[in-house]
């Protein structure tokens, strides 16, 4: 029985005849209840008229037990004895017929008397008829109505349990259709085909299932494309600087060329280049594995951003961009690696800088809200289209696909500086408008407050 649908099959069946076996059971039980009530109202009637048609007759109740107990005509079960299912009493409350002829003589039960059904003879009480018990025994008729009652209970269940399987198997397959689904692309993935997605047929459970794995898909599809991409930008990257290299020394082994110190410097700038790039890869990867050293101490806003600002005053009046700091009196610290800090606002400016036209601004601000201390490095730059900000943080990702190393960077900065924040336990985002420029937000969490001796004025480094 591995079968998820038979499973559910059977337990729709088991449910189902449970319930129907106790309704049948209940409605059995209700049924010869409310018969018998009526059967004994019947003859109860039926006891009265006989009674007052002899009381009317004799006037008197002389003799009237001995009417009680005659044979009654055979039956068709065969059943020709007395029956007598109540008690007659007068109207002092004598008994004068019952069931058991010990009784006859005594006194009735006030409180049955006060219930009985009176006997009347042309509107005077006569005698009271007194119900003791529903009746005990059951002639043919009424025991062939309770079989037939019994036989068209157990119709009934047999009918509905067939219907509950019906309904069980439509409702199982109704069930198991959306996990088929989900074990059969589940089964594709592990094939290698990771572009699968499955219908949501539901808002329940299992439709939210369905749901996390079509993210699921999408995210491992787009991060093999992303590591491929990854794997050849890597092999572009590091072909470029080889090939160089391997052209200037084969020339200058075959004496082709002479090792001059510009081609000495060309080929040393190509070595720097492959270190930058290894260097960056090791980066990324101790911060994969949560192994990017951090040398954490209290760090003030103000300094770092005034130092990260100086170190790239040159390269901002080259470009004619104004570059400023704006950090209001009196901030908290942050707790954090000063280096790595400064690493990445320096590759937030650096990337600034490249990307703001001249007459441009790029504006290094920091701000504090209720949880956190936040650095914005804001530009006037050509900015970035909407459909490239989710990727701008990918490694060897570049919105301009048709920029490189010497022009674009190893498109491994963005990266670092989101392992870099992380690690800090902050968050980092983009946005931007086509025109308009970008702004990078860095949220970092506070660290125990401490503040300064002195209280400076909100600084502003321009160039």
């Amino acid at each position: 029985m591995r079968s998820l649908s038979t499973k559910l099959v059977l337990a729709f069946a088991l449910t189902s005849l449970a319930g129907i076996a106790l309704v049948a059971l209940f409605l059995r039980e209700s049924v010869v209840s409310e018969f018998d009530a009526y059967v004994l109202q019947q003859r109860r009637t039926e006891f009265v008229v006989q009674l007052s048609a002899y009381y009317a007759q004799q006037h008197t109740w002389r003799g009237v037990d001995e009417l009680m107990r005659k044979p009654r005509p055979a039956q068709s079960d065969g059943d020709t004895g007395p029956r007598i299912d109540f008690i007659l009493a007068d109207t002092d409350g004598t008994i004068l017929v019952s069931p058991n002829p010990l009784w006859r003589g005594r006194a009735a039960p006030a409180e049955a008397f006060a219930l009985g059904t009176p006997v009347t003879v042309a509107g005077e009480t006569v005698g009271m008829v007194l119900t003791i018990a529903p009746p005990t025994r059951r002639d043919s008729a009424e025991l062939l109505y309770l079989a037939r009652t019994d036989h068209a209970l157990a119709a009934a269940g047999l009918g509905a349990v067939a219907v509950a399987l019906v309904l069980g198997l439509l409702l199982a397959r109704v069930i198991t259709r959306p996990v088929r689904d989900l074990t059969a692309a589940a089964r594709a993935i592990a094939n290698g085909d990771l572009r699968q997605h499955v219908p949501v047929r539901s808002r329940d459970e299992i439709g939210e299932l369905a749901v996390q794995f079509n993210h699921m898909s999408a995210d491992l599809d787009r991060a093999t494309e992303l590591r491929r991409r990854m794997t050849a930008d890597i092999a572009h990257d590091l072909r470029t600087p080889l090939t160089v290299l391997a052209g200037y020394l084969e020339a200058i082994r075959d004496e082709t060329l002479r090792p001059t110190p510009a081609r000495l410097t060309a080929m040393y700038d190509e070595t720097q280049v492959l270190l930058h790039l290894v260097e960056d890869l090791h980066t990324l990867s101790l911060a994969d594995a949560g192994e990017l050293p951090l040398k954490r101490q209290p760090v003030e806003l103000q300094p770092l951003l005034e130092r990260v600002a100086y170190l790239y005053q040159h390269a901002a009046t080259q470009a004619a961009v104004t570059l400023s700091v704006q950090v209001p009196p009196d901030l908290p610290t942050v707790n954090g690696d000063v280096e790595q800090l400064a690493r990445v606002l320096g590759n937030l400016v650096s990337n600034a800088l490249r990307h703001t036209p001249a007459t441009g601004a790029v504006t290094l601000v920091a701000y504090q809200t209720s949880a956190a201390l936040v650095i914005e490095v804001t530009d006037t730059g050509c900015g970035i289209p909407a459909e490239h900000l989710p990727n701008v943080f990918e490694r060897f990702y570049r919105a301009d696909e048709a920029r490189h190393q010497t022009t674009g960077g190893s498109g491994l900065g963005l990266a670092i500086v989101r392992s870099i924040i992380e690690a800090h336990g902050g968050q980092i985002r983009v946005t931007s408008s086509v025109g308009a420029g970008c702004t990078f937000t860095i949220s970092l969490p506070l660290a125990t407050v401490t503040r300064r001796d002195s209280v400076p004025t909100l600084h502003a480094v321009q160039v």
